[in-house]
């Protein structure tokens, strides 16, 4: 890696002010001053440091992001605000994306990384990772609709999907709204909307409150992140050792 590029993805500054700390002798590398922006770097075994301070390298970057509706799960949008955009300018450099989406107006937890790997095995279809969601449904639900959703729904588009644990928080009150509870494997296009909608319902609200063992962290405020504990950090790692 080069020199100016590690040093720019850790914070230190812009390719252009990371170039102006070198010619000011501001940079060493193992110790030996250097100048060369092109310079290459072994993050895992070379020593750099910015007036004496150790520059500790990180590869990836992993959060935990309260998502509120009005945001959309992207890394760039011409019209709306995106979840990248909650981020300091910090997080940004690492260039992180969201895992798997979540529709506009809808919120809850949401994983942003730059790990493409770990990505991958939470969001597959194959890897049968279930996110767990809970939903304010308007309209007359089957009786049977757990039996239902237990043998999968047909979308208005023909597809059927995998089963899905579907549990009543709450029965219909008197504004004709259930609460309810509801585990999905995969995650098509408007897919638990979808779902109810084939079966005369109609979601007004809807939250992510897990994926895999990675559950909302019930004191982070909508609209802010932090990053994974070492516990969850492990669960994600064992993800990615599969």
């Amino acid at each position: 890696m080069r020199l100016d590029k590690l040093l720019a993805n850790m914070g230190v500054g812009s390719r252009k002010e990371v170039r102006q700390l070198l010619k000011a002798k501001k940079v060493t590398l193992n110790g030996k001053i250097i100048k060369d922006a092109s310079e290459k770097v072994n993050p895992d075994k070379d020593k750099v440091c910015v007036d004496g301070e150790p520059i500790i390298y990180q590869e990836f970057i992993y959060l935990m992001l309260h998502k509120p509706p009005g945001v959309v799960s992207a890394t760039v949008d011409a019209k709306d605000k995106t979840v990248i955009d909650l981020l300091s300018e910090q997080d940004r450099r690492f260039q992180p994306f969201p895992v798997g989406r979540l529709d506009k107006d809808t919120e809850g937890l949401l994983l942003v990384t730059n790990d493409g790997d770990l990505a991958h095995q939470l969001t597959s279809p194959k890897k049968d990772v279930p996110k767990m969601y809970r939903a304010k449904v308007k309209g007359d639900l089957p009786y049977d609709i757990v039996q239902q959703f237990a043998e999968g729904i047909t979308l208005d588009d023909g597809y059927h999907t995998k089963p899905a644990k579907l549990k009543i928080l709450s029965p219909k009150d008197e504004s004709g709204i259930s609460e309810i509870e509801i585990e999905i494997t995969e995650g098509k296009f408007h897919q638990i909307k979808r779902m109810f909608e084939a079966v005369n319902g109609k979601v007004i609200y809807l939250k992510r409150h897990r994926m895999g063992n990675l559950e909302l962290d019930s004191q982070l405020p909508i609209g802010t992140y932090r990053p994974l504990t070492e516990e969850e950090l492990a669960y994600c790692f064992s993800l990615r050792a599969r």
